[in-house]
């Protein structure tokens, strides 16, 4: 089953209402309202694309050791995955379509981690439970989604209803601006250029990993 397969059948029973969610309509109601809103913002369309060149970054793992984009392209294409945090089941299939790819991947010599504004105890966990084998890296205060373009403040009415839900963005990032990445993918070439992107401010729509492998082909045949 493909990702986005995986993905819209979550959906259909978090928006029926089942267990173990049991969500109420109203609520659904505030999150598609929330998503229409960013969509209409055009925020997607102004985020990093495919020829821009990608800005650098030097974050630390969950283990806090700092990891250069610099040194990871150093030994090859980079694939980047920028993620809302481990409260967000969607972002966690996301996560685990990753590591089921990441053995293709290396094929290309290309380095694979994740980007959250989420702090390094919730990093740990997000690891921990998708059985990951690459990073996700901590964007404090979302400095680095803010230089691609994809940050955005969460509209009153979802705060409120996240607050409701007991779903503590504050705590979670040990932020309190209330502000999240859209979901990101990009694929990086070693001379920083961006060679694919895909941005969407639906967050329960995601790109399949497979979609970046001609980009790594190219990118590994440009190399050799």
């Amino acid at each position: 089953m493909s990702l986005q397969a995986k993905l819209d059948a979550f959906k259909a029973d978090f928006e029926a209402g089942k267990p173990p969610y049991s969500v109420p309509r109203p609520v659904i109601e505030i999150m598609h309202r929330a998503t229409a809103e960013l969509i209409e913002s055009g925020a997607a369309q102004r985020a990093r694309r495919a020829g821009d060149v990608a800005p650098s970054f030097s974050l630390r793992d969950p283990d806090g050791n700092v990891v250069n984009s610099a040194d990871l392209l150093q030994r090859g294409p980079l694939v980047l995955s920028f993620y809302r945090g481990v409260w967000c089941p969607y972002c966690n299939m996301e996560l685990q379509a990753l590591e089921a790819a990441k053995a293709e991947f290396d094929k290309y010599g290309a380095s694979l981690v994740a980007i959250s504004p989420q702090t390094a105890p919730n990093s740990r966990k997000s690891v921990r439970q998708n059985k990951l084998s690459f990073p996700i890296l901590s964007d404090v205060k979302g400095e680095v989604s803010e230089a691609f373009g994809l940050r955005f403040h969460l509209p009153d009415d979802l705060v409120a209803l996240y607050k409701q839900l007991k779903n503590d963005l504050p705590s979670f990032n040990d932020d309190p601006s209330w502000t999240l990445p859209m979901p990101g993918r990009y694929v990086i070439g070693q001379n920083g250029v961006i060679l694919y992107s895909e941005v969407n401010p639906d967050y329960t729509s995601r790109p399949e990993p497979e979609d970046m492998i001609p980009v790594l082909q190219q990118a590994a045949t440009v190399r050799a």
